[in-house]
Order: structure tokens, then sequence, then C-alpha cells
């Protein structure tokens, strides 16, 4: 939605399954990675601008987060500002006041950075498209996925697409290390409506912030064994997607999120940031998986919530199975039942 003075977007979270873990500079991942695309877990932007009488020095804008002044924010604004000013020059010519909400509980333990960033990446693009209509829709969506990366990396897989790739792959065309594409390959059926129900297992703020922990792979004793991995991983997923294989594809998206961990408890200085709940809910999945044969699994990201991944035709099973025996080791019994947007 737009007109002259005022546009909006929604832009959805995202559950990498090849995770990237480690950057370069200006934004470049260290890895390639993949990631769904969630429904309900979202951030709504809107922007109203007034055009300044001259040009500012600096950025002129107000930030708030559900209805209500947030400053704490301003740095990270600004900081994204000067990193896509040469690239929207327009920036210094308005003053703009910036609404953003979550439909997820704030301080949920979902990280909003890469829906957040999205979003308002999509605003700025909507004005630039008034002052230059010309720019093609290609173009359009590329741009925001591009500008998204550089507020933070992994917003830019949140731009479009239900499955999207970041970061140069040789087994995939057109895939870059500068903005998300939507994976070009065909996905079996079971994947459509693919679940994700994220287990609050831990609210509180991270003690390692994933900036610092991208940096920490710098001088990594297992980095470059871990970058290979991730390239082997995105042809083993292109081939469970293509099967249909869920067998292969438990595999990589367990093995990947305990290999996040992994580089985070080896890294010096080392953390830990999966709880005692973390690891009793991924002993509880493995024990129902064994047990009843449903082919259900975990993910992480950066934190000690559990995504737990399974087929839409199993979700009553799996549901049951989460109230029976998950939530108990969630922060005030709370969880979010989310999906593959596979309308994205």
């Amino acid at each position: 939605m737009n007109n002259k003075n005022f546009v909006s977007w929604k832009a959805p979270s995202n559950i990498a399954l090849v995770k990237y873990w480690g950057k370069l500079e200006g934004q470049i991942p260290a890895n390639p990675s993949i990631s769904f695309t969630l429904t309900t877990c979202y951030t709504e932007t809107s922007v109203h601008l007034k055009k300044l009488e001259n040009p500012s020095d600096d950025f002129q804008f107000d930030f708030f987060f559900e209805k209500q002044p947030k400053p704490s924010f301003h740095p990270k604004i600004v900081t994204f500002f000067n990193r896509i000013y040469k690239y929207l020059p327009f920036l210094k010519d308005y003053r703009f006041e910036i609404y953003s909400e979550n439909s997820f509980p704030h301080s949920s333990g979902i990280a909003s950075s890469a829906s957040a960033m999205a979003a308002l990446s999509v605003c700025l693009m909507q004005i630039e498209k008034q002052l230059n209509p010309n720019i093609s829709e290609k173009d359009f969506w590329q741009k925001a996925s591009f500008l998204a990366r550089l507020g933070s990396g992994s917003a830019c897989r949140s731009v479009q697409g239900s499955v999207v790739v970041w970061g140069e792959h040789q087994s995939i065309p057109n895939s870059s290390n500068f903005y998300g594409i939507t994976y070009p390959f065909e996905i079996h059926d079971i994947f459509k409506n693919y679940q994700d129900t994220v287990l609050l297992i831990d609210k509180g703020q991270k003690q390692v912030s994933s900036s610092v922990g991208h940096d920490l792979m710098h001088n990594h004793p297992f980095a470059e064994k871990r970058f290979e991995q991730a390239h082997t991983n995105i042809d083993h997923l292109i081939s469970a997607f293509a099967q249909g294989d869920l067998e292969q594809f438990i595999e990589v998206i367990e093995s990947e999120a305990l290999t996040l961990h992994a580089m985070m408890m080896t890294s010096l200085p080392y953390f830990i940031l999966m709880k005692p709940n973390t690891l009793e809910v991924i002993q509880r999945i493995w024990k129902f998986r064994q047990e009843t044969k449903t082919p259900v699994c975990f993910t992480l990201d950066a934190g000690a919530n559990v995504h737990v991944l399974y087929p839409d035709s199993y979700k009553n099973e799996v549901l049951q199975f989460i109230k029976d025996e998950l939530i108990a080791f969630c922060e005030n019994n709370q969880y979010i039942c989310d999906r593959l947007n596979s309308n994205y």
C-alpha cells in the first residue's frame, strides 16, 4: 500500500534450514544459506514522509514500535541509512516517521531484525518507485533484498519467495551474495504448507549478539570445514526437496542446527545459547520420532527456541505431542504455530 506521502509493507520472518554464520565486509555471507519464509510471524511497517525545503546534512526520522517512540532503535536505523544512502540518495530529502509492529509478542524470543529490515527496505523501494516509475518489477525486488541485507543479513531472505537462497552456490543458477533469490528448482508436494511450531524456550535477551557471533568465525579453527559443509548440505537439500526425501531433509536440517551451535561453543570466546530445556525438547523429539516413525524434526536459530518442523499431513499427531510433552518446557507454556508461506 502506498500513496505520495505514505507507504507500508508486511514482511515475514524466515527460518534458515542451511545456516548462515560468519560474514565478510559489506554484509557478505561466508557461506550460502536456504530458508523457509513463514506466514504468521511478520513485521508490518509504515513510513510517513514529508519533503524538506532543503536537503538535510543528516537523516531526519522518528521511529515508533507498537505505537510508542523507540529511540533505542535509532542507532541501528542510522547505521542502515548510512550504508544505503549511496543507493537511495533521496534519504536526506525527506523527514520520515517510521511505525513498526510485529504479529508476534514483543520479547517473545523470535528474532525480528530480518522481518523488520525487510519491511523497511520494501517501503523505501516504494518511495524510489514513486520517484523512478520506470524501475522494473524484477529490479524493484532485487534491490529491496539487496538493501535489506545491509540492514540485517538474513533480512534479504524475508523480501520475496517461499523458499529463499542467499549466497553463491555452484548448483543454484543466479544465486548471489548480494541478495536473496527464490529457490529455482522443483519442490515435492510433501513440503507444501510445511509446519513450523516455534517453542518459546527462553524469551530473554541473548547474552551474545548475532553480530558478535558472526565476527567470531573469522579466526575460528573449524570455519573452513563449516563453510564447505554448508555447500554440501545445500546439494543434499536440493535432492531432498526434489524427491520428497524426508529422511534426508531431517538429517540435513538437524545437523545444520547443531553445527550452528557447535560453532558458538568452539569459538574464542566461546558461548552457549541453548538452555537445558532446549536439550530436553530435542531429546523428546528424537524419542517421539523413533517410536512413532513420525517425520518431525527441529531446527534452531541463534538462540534457545526450538522450531519444530513437520509435514502438514502429520499436523494433528505432532500438535498433540507438543501439547502433551513439550509445552511444559516453554516459558509460560508459550508457543507459536506457523508454516511455510507457500503463496508468498
